[in-house]
């Protein structure tokens, strides 16, 4: 059972997000929540925030089901780009140039893992 978070107009750049959003796509929950603390860019603190909101639906849609049996990773992430605001800024000769501030919108999906009796007969059968 999958459950979704979503983040809309984040103050930065698309392209900074998606550095972050990169680092923990696919990981386990908590070695995705211990990248996320001790990351140093900008972006960071906003989708540490994103991810508990995630499992925090997810406990919300699975009562019966303990975290801590689970075993959640984050399946999918993806940043699309946001509004822009467009704002002038004086430039030389009488001038102006546009400053363009982006924003961006983060989409979050978290998962269990499934194990299922065929995966477990493949590893048998690529032991032998």
């Amino acid at each position: 059972m999958e459950a979704i978070a979503k983040l809309n107009n984040v103050p930065t750049s698309t392209r900074k997000m998606r550095l972050v959003a990169d680092l923990v796509r696919g990981k386990k929950v908590n070695t995705a929540l211990s990248i996320l603390k001790f990351q140093a860019n900008q972006g960071a603190p906003k989708l540490e925030k994103l991810l508990l909101s995630a499992i925090a639906n997810w406990q919300a849609k699975n009562e019966d089901v303990r975290l801590e049996d689970a075993d959640l990773y984050v399946k999918e992430i993806f940043v699309d780009g946001g509004r822009m605001l467009k704002r002038l800024r004086p430039a030389p000769q009488g001038r102006a140039h546009r400053i363009r501030k982006r924003s961006n919108h983060v989409t979050l999906v978290v998962d269990t893992v499934k194990v299922t009796a065929d995966s477990s007969v493949n590893n048998i059968q690529s032991d032998k």
